[in-house]
């Protein structure tokens, strides 16, 4: 695709001002929210949504979720039942994705929902994205802004080291607070669970008083991140080490001697919000065979070792 220089914005009206002004003029943007950065584009926009495929080299097939300002402007977009309703309720603004009926006379371009008659929506809990989001007005589409099945960014520096000459700007609104993507729950029939994230699932369930579904099948994603492998480093990922090899660099949790350590005290928040920026450290360090230690598997500890299963997972 055309290279092109890409603008580093700061987080202020001016740049904010610049950033809507190159959505309008179906440019690609990347902006923080309190999960990850995004990759956005106008969402009514074919145009700019097919900029997004290119620039991240991503399937057409695997859908992308629409960003919005604040919760009223939801239902422009899609349609909410009570199960929805409950949920944005009590999540949004927030780290929570939902999966609803597209409105069926809508603005949305058939790129951002893959075809399929639902729609991924999400109202992010971040400074400056609610900013640019108010700003801009409108539906901003906006996958993680990496290289697809890559490691997703959570600072400006991982996004301009995937997509620098790819995209117009990226306003860098310093590290991502939550450090790992949105849950996504699909609110078509029964609430299911499509991916594991920054809300856990515990407590969404306890917020509906039932327990969610699971439905995860990589070969037909129905929304973001649900492709096999993903999320990846250069190096090939061993999980659940108790030790490292002489040959392997070793992505350790808890109290272990580990080359790298997501959280030594064994803190899950803290493990989550390191996730990305120590996947990227291990591409710095030239890592090609990584060990993982064990990551318990409750509350954000179920969205990291997703994550890390992904990224483990056979590539083609």
């Amino acid at each position: 695709m055309k290279q092109t220089k890409t603008k580093i914005l700061s987080p202020d009206a001016h740049g904010l001002r610049e950033a809507t002004d190159i959505l309008r003029a179906g440019g690609l943007v990347s902006f923080p929210t309190e999960t990850v950065y995004g990759l956005g584009a106008d969402a009514r926009d074919d145009v700019a949504v097919a900029k997004i495929y290119a620039a991240k080299g991503r399937p057409c097939f695997n859908p992308l979720i629409v960003h919005l300002a604040d919760v009223s402007a939801v239902s422009q977009y899609v349609q909410m039942n009570d199960a929805a309703k409950r949920l944005a309720d009590a999540f949004w603004p927030g780290a929570l994705t939902l999966v609803l009926p597209v409105v069926p006379v809508g603005t949305i371009s058939m790129l951002v929902t893959a075809g399929l008659g639902t729609l991924a929506v999400r109202v992010p809990d971040h400074p400056v994205a609610t900013a640019m989001l108010a700003a801009f007005g409108g539906p901003v589409a906006a996958p993680s802004a990496n290289p697809s099945g890559r490691i997703s960014p959570t600072k400006a520096a991982h996004v301009l080291a995937g997509l620098d000459g790819r995209i117009d700007a990226v306003v860098d609104g310093g590290p991502c607070g939550v450090g790992v993507e949105s849950t996504i729950v699909s609110c078509v029939g029964a609430p299911t669970l499509l991916r594991a994230g920054g809300i856990s699932i515990e407590a969404l369930e306890a917020c509906l008083g039932a327990p969610l579904l699971r439905d995860e099948d990589p070969d037909a994603p129905v929304s973001p991140g649900q492709l096999a492998s993903h999320y990846a480093p250069n190096g090939l990922m061993r999980l659940n080490a108790s030790y490292a090899e002489p040959h392997e660099t070793w992505l350790g949790f808890g109290g272990v001697n580990a080359d790298l350590n997501l959280s030594p005290s064994g803190d899950l928040t803290e493990a989550a919000a390191n996730l990305f920026g120590m996947l990227h450290q291990l591409d710095a360090l030239g890592a090609k065979y990584i060990a993982v230690s064990p990551i318990p598997a409750h509350g954000l500890g179920q969205a990291i070792n997703d994550r890390l299963r992904r990224a483990a997972a056979p590539r083609d």
